[in-house]
C-alpha cells in the first residue's frame, strides 16, 4: 500500500485498463452485484477528501490524516449491492425460491466487490503506479451517497486511491511496525 502520491496525472488509457481489470472479478452466480464510482477530477476528489478529513476533525479538509494521500489523481470506490445477489439466487437456475440471506455463509456481495478492489491494486502495480485501499467510516456513508448520488442499495466497501508514488513523502503504515506472518504461522496443511 502506497500512502503518498505525486499530483502527476494518470493517462486515461491506464485508467481504462485498471477499470477493465476490475471488471474481470469473479462473481457468485455471475450476479455482478457491484459497481465502481470513479473520481478523477478535482471537483470530484476535493469533496471526497473533505468528507473524510472533516470526520477526523480536520477543519480545513486536508489534515495530516490524509496528506499526502490526497494528491492521488484517481480514487475508485467499489460498491456492493446485496439485492442483486439475493435476486439472482432466487432465480430458477439456482434452485432457491426466496431471497433468504440465511443461506449465505458470508456476504459474497462484499467479497466480490473486494475482488474488484484487489484486481485494481494488482493492475496499478503492473502499470507502475501505487495504490492504497482504505475504508469509508460507516457514519459517513449516508453523506457519501448524497454527495455522489449513489443509490441506497449500493454500499461502498472502501476506496482505492491510485497514483504515481512519492516515496520521499510516504510515512508508511502498519507493515512498518507489524511483521508479516511467516508461512509456518499462516498455512495449515491438511489439519489445523
Amino acid at each position: 500500500m502506497v500512502r503518498a502520491f505525486t499530483a502527476e496525472p494518470i493517462d486515461p488509457a491506464v485508467v481504462r485498463r485498471l477499470l477493465t481489470a476490475a471488471n474481470r472479478a469473479p462473481s457468485a452466480g455471475f450476479s455482478q452485484g457491484y459497481a465502481l464510482l470513479v473520481l478523477e477530477q478535482p471537483d470530484q476528489l476535493r469533496p471526497f477528501w473533505e468528507l473524510l478529513s472533516f470526520q477526523n476533525g480536520d477543519d480545513d479538509g486536508s489534515g495530516p490524516a490524509w496528506d499526502p494521500v490526497i494528491r492521488a489523481p484517481l480514487v475508485i470506490v467499489p460498491l456492493s449491492c446485496k439485492d442483486i445477489y439475493l435476486d439472482r439466487y432466487a432465480r430458477e437456475d439456482k434452485g432457491w425460491t426466496d431471497r433468504d440471506e440465511a443461506r449465505w455463509p458470508v456476504p459474497y456481495w462484499h467479497i466480490d466487490a473486494g475482488f474488484m478492489a484487489l484486481l485494481m491494486l494488482l493492475a496499478a502495480v503492473d502499470e507502475g503506479l501505487g495504490a492504497l485501499f482504505f475504508g469509508i467510516p460507516p457514519v459517513l456513508i449516508g453523506s457519501f451517497r448524497n454527495l455522489f448520488g449513489v443509490p441506497e442499495q449500493y454500499l461502498p466497501i472502501g476506496a482505492v486511491a491510485i497514483g504515481h508514488p512519492d516515496p520521499a513523502a510516504d510515512r508508511g503504515g502498519s507493515s512498518r511496525v507489524i511483521k508479516r506472518l511467516s508461512l509456518d504461522e499462516l498455512v495449515h496443511h491438511g489439519r489445523w
